[in-house]
């Protein structure tokens, strides 16, 4: 079996978990096959400290959330009224809480079942609309990526959703339109 790496650069996790689809509208790389994926990114993200077991009922629901969530904050970023049935999915989902323990050597311990973790996702995704995040939410400009990310650059002139893979190809590209131009030029 082999275990995904999943790429954490939204700076929320909301972002990150809608990111699981990749390339929207063409490629649609659903880097989520199976509960055991869904897992691993449970595992990844810190949101609880040992993902649960999640059936393959929970791993579709989990799935419609995400949708829902891509949904609402995509519309969020295109000036667009969230769909009634995707804000009553999250308003519903948003009640749920991992457990917070306080462990003896005294670090945090959290837990929770995957209802639990959509309920942070969701939360997330509600707090956005409220907070300074909201205004500095944008889609990649790279054109084969749908990722959205908060633009936290000191001159809010941020394009990319991380330098590594989109920011280093239209680098990269915009290094060969200048040597092309440049031996195409007449002397």
């Amino acid at each position: 079996m082999v275990i995904v790496e999943f790429e954490f650069l939204g700076d929320r996790p909301v972002l990150d978990f809608i990111a699981t689809v990749g390339e929207r509208g063409t490629t649609n790389e659903d880097k989520l096959q199976d509960p055991a994926d869904l897992a691993a990114w449970i595992a990844q993200s810190g949101i609880v400290d040992q993902a649960p077991k999640i059936t393959t009922a929970q791993f579709e629901h989990a799935k419609e959330v995400r949708e829902a969530l891509f949904r609402i904050l995509s519309g969020l970023v295109d000036d667009a009224w969230p769909r009634p049935d995707d804000r009553s999915l999250i308003n519903a989902v948003a009640v749920n809480r991992p457990t917070l323990r306080l462990t003896s050597s005294g670090g945090v311990h959290r837990s929770g079942d995957i209802e639990a973790v959509l309920g942070v996702l969701a939360y997330d995704c509600l707090e956005l609309f409220d907070s300074p995040d909201r205004e500095a939410l944008h889609w990649c400009a790279d054109p084969k990526c749908t990722r959205l990310f908060i633009d936290r650059s000191r001159g809010l002139r941020r394009r990319w959703c991380g330098m590594k893979g989109c920011g280093d190809r239209a680098k990269a590209a915009a290094y060969r339109e200048r040597i092309r131009t440049r031996t195409a030029a007449p002397t």
